[in-house]
């Protein structure tokens, strides 16, 4: 399988020109799916403690524009997340799978920072706390945005299911970026799975987002991993290894 990864800007500080060139890229390098950022169709409203319905409203709706587009991306899959608003009135940060132009809901962001720039709780409420793979055409994927990759119970469970891909897609600072790369392995390595990630990039109301979106192979070993100089990178995996990885250490230890 052919995946792509990217770094983005916080829109709309120069995000079109970006989208332009990640469609570019993508045509050249004809992925078969690509990882965009969490909630990366909108300025991040997490940067501050002051709730706005409306701007949430409005991230909702720029999340349903933005998807009618991503078919100029080329790809089959396009994974990623986005803000919704229940029947109930409830907000979440739920991820998303697109297919030949039809979205499938997936997981709901379960574990939520509360802190400057990231005033994930006092935004928007967690999700159930399931973590269910769900199909990506002949292969299973699992969603872990963001903080939720820390929890790496989710992981194992992910690998016990048969999951061959891990989408960590973020929102996460520079001052933090070794850290989360080193999660991200540990991530692939409890699940016996690729993880792969997209980052938000560049400086925005305060904060300094760290790019680095990456691909981690079964055992830990970093593929790819994006930058301001290069923020698109595609590779070919041999989802062939996520198979047989279940069998080896230490996924077939016992718990």
């Amino acid at each position: 399988m052919r995946v792509t990864v990217c770094q983005l800007p916080d829109p709309p500080q120069g995000f079109e020109e970006a989208w332009e060139a990640l469609c570019e890229h993508t045509r050249e390098e004809r992925p078969q799916l690509v990882l965009v950022p969490e909630m990366i169709f909108h300025p991040w409203v997490g940067w501050t403690d002051q709730v706005d319905p409306a701007e949430w409203d409005a991230a909702v709706a720029s999340h349903r524009e933005w998807l009618s587009r991503v078919d100029e991306i080329g790809a089959p899959f396009v994974a990623g997340s986005r803000p919704i608003v229940t029947d109930q009135g409830v907000r979440h940060n739920r991820a998303f799978l697109w297919h030949d132009g039809q979205v499938t809901d997936g997981h709901v962001k379960y574990y939520l920072p509360d802190e400057p720039g990231f005033w994930e709780a006092t935004w928007y409420e967690p999700g159930d706390g399931s973590f269910d793979p769900q199909p990506v055409g002949d292969l299973t994927g699992g969603f872990m945005i963001c903080t939720d990759m820390w929890f790496t119970e989710h992981a194992r469970a992910l690998g016990r299911a048969g999951t061959h891909l891990l989408f960590a897609p973020r929102a996460t600072e520079a001052s933090t970026r070794d850290k989360w790369l080193a999660g991200g392995r540990a991530a692939a390595v409890m699940a016996g799975a690729y993880c792969l990630s997209s980052n938000r990039a560049g400086e925005s109301n305060g904060v300094s987002y760290a790019g680095m979106g990456w691909v981690i192979d079964p055992d830990g070993l970093v593929l790819a991993k994006t930058s301001s100089e290069n923020p698109f990178v595609t590779v070919d995996i041999d989802t062939d290894l996520a198979v047989k990885a279940k069998e080896t250490y230490p996924r077939y230890v016992k718990e």
